[in-house]
């Protein structure tokens, strides 16, 4: 969990990356995963034994479209009647339980829920990055910060948007097609890994030109709200049910995780998702939220860590039948 403060190899200190910079980023990123069989053929696989979940491409990453196919799922039974909600795995391709805890969730409870859902999942939003263990894509910009490239920067702030990518285009162009006026609720899954901070974060400085400044990597899951949003019943009833598969991250001596402040127990608040481009801020939903699960622990296994995200994919979704059946929702 510590950091460390070392020279990146790629760049020169205090200037921007170029193209050839982010040209030689590239060619030393390597496969080292197959997203083919990790990722798609589980998606084939439910094709065969969940025939009431419907399996579709929506795009592919134009700089390999036969390697990098985008596919979503979504219920058979979608209804203009029902409120809807999507779930967003893989946007930072690295993050394995993001992605896994998605295809979790289809083999498990997706069409329980889409009884009363409108229910879409998009497993792997970024599969280059997945199959290159990368935060960045392949022109190495995050995709967790391109979902609203009009966005606000802020001098100094950790979040702040960045360009345009092929990944936000394709499930931005997605979700304009299946034209939902309002979302009931939104889930991304992500992790918080510590190559965040010894690789992640000294590429992000030395890409931007900007001094690389160590910070620490938070043991344990924790959630990202809206400030603008807050819904603190609905984050703490996900982190009461995760905190029964895998244990929550405290906040620091400042009463921050990675810099933010502590909300409530294993909850951050930021600007508003959609102001600074993160996925989590891609549709209107009431009840939008970033999971964070950290793998790196001694703590927790692989297994746990998609369970992490089931976890609090089923609860926020129980939480929001309740507020239904109680007339306290908006749908």
């Amino acid at each position: 969990m510590g950091a460390v403060s070392k020279a990146y190899p790629i760049g020169t200190p205090g200037k921007p990356w170029g193209v050839v910079e982010r040209a030689a980023w590239r060619e030393s990123r390597t496969i080292q995963r197959s997203y083919d069989a990790e990722v798609l053929r589980q998606l084939e696989a439910l094709k065969l034994t969940h025939d009431k979940l419907v399996v579709e491409q929506y795009g592919a990453l134009p700089h390999d479209p036969q390697k990098y196919p985008l596919y979503a799922v979504r219920s058979e039974d979608w209804s203009a009647t029902k409120p809807s909600v999507l779930v967003t795995g893989g946007v930072h391709g690295y993050e394995t339980s993001g992605v896994q805890g998605a295809i979790l969730f289809l083999q498990k409870s997706a069409l329980s829920f889409a009884r009363t859902f409108n229910v879409l999942v998009v497993p792997c939003v970024s599969p280059w990055g997945y199959e290159t263990i990368q935060r960045w894509n392949a022109q190495a910009v995050d995709p967790n910060r391109s979902f609203n490239p009009a966005g606000e920067v802020v001098p100094g702030r950790s979040f702040n948007p960045e360009s345009a990518t092929d990944e936000s285009a394709a499930l931005i162009a997605l979700l304009e097609r299946l034209a939902v006026e309002q979302w009931t609720c939104h889930i991304d899954l992500h992790e918080t890994t510590d190559s965040d901070e010894t690789e992640f974060r000294p590429a992000k400085s030395a890409r931007d030109g900007m001094e690389y400044k160590p910070d620490a990597i938070p043991d344990g899951f924790y959630l990202v709200s809206d400030s603008t949003n807050p819904q603190a019943e609905w984050h703490r009833a996900m982190i009461n049910a995760v905190r029964k598969v895998t244990h929550i991250a405290p906040a620091d001596d400042q009463g921050k995780i990675i810099g933010e402040p502590v909300v409530q127990e294993g909850v951050i608040a930021i600007p508003s998702p959609r102001t600074i481009g993160l996925c989590a801020g891609v549709t209107n939903a009431f009840y939008a939220t970033t999971t964070e699960v950290y793998p790196d622990s001694p703590q927790a296994s692989d297994e746990q860590c998609n369970r992490a995200q089931l976890a609090a994919i089923e609860t926020a979704l129980e939480f929001i039948i309740g507020e239904m059946q109680l007339g306290g929702s908006k749908v």
